[in-house]
C-alpha cells in the first residue's frame, strides 16, 4: 500500500468520524440526527466509490500505456533480430 493511499484513507476516515461526531453533539431531534448520519454516510460512500473508480481508470490507462510500450519494444526487437 502506498503512502498516498494510506494518507487518503486516513483523511477520509477522519472526515467521516468528525462529521458523525459533529452531528451527534449538535442539539437536534433523534430522527433528524439519524437522517443526517444516513445522508452523510451515503455521501461518503458515493465519494469513496467515485475515488475508487477514478483510481481504477487511472490504473487501467497506465496498464494500457505500459502494454503498448512493451508491444512496441517487442516489435522493435523482432525487427532488429530479423
Amino acid at each position: 500500500m502506498t503512502n498516498n493511499y494510506k494518507i487518503l484513507t486516513a483523511l477520509a476516515a477522519g472526515v467521516a468520524i468528525g462529521g458523525i461526531l459533529g452531528i451527534l453533539f449538535a442539539p437536534d431531534k433523534g430522527e433528524n440526527t439519524r437522517q443526517k448520519i444516513a445522508d452523510n454516510g451515503k455521501k461518503l460512500s458515493d465519494s469513496i466509490k467515485d475515488k475508487m473508480n477514478e483510481g481504477r481508470n487511472k490504473l487501467s490507462g497506465l496498464r494500457n500505456n505500459i502494454r503498448d510500450r512493451v508491444d512496441s519494444m517487442k516489435e522493435s526487437v523482432e525487427e532488429y533480430v530479423s
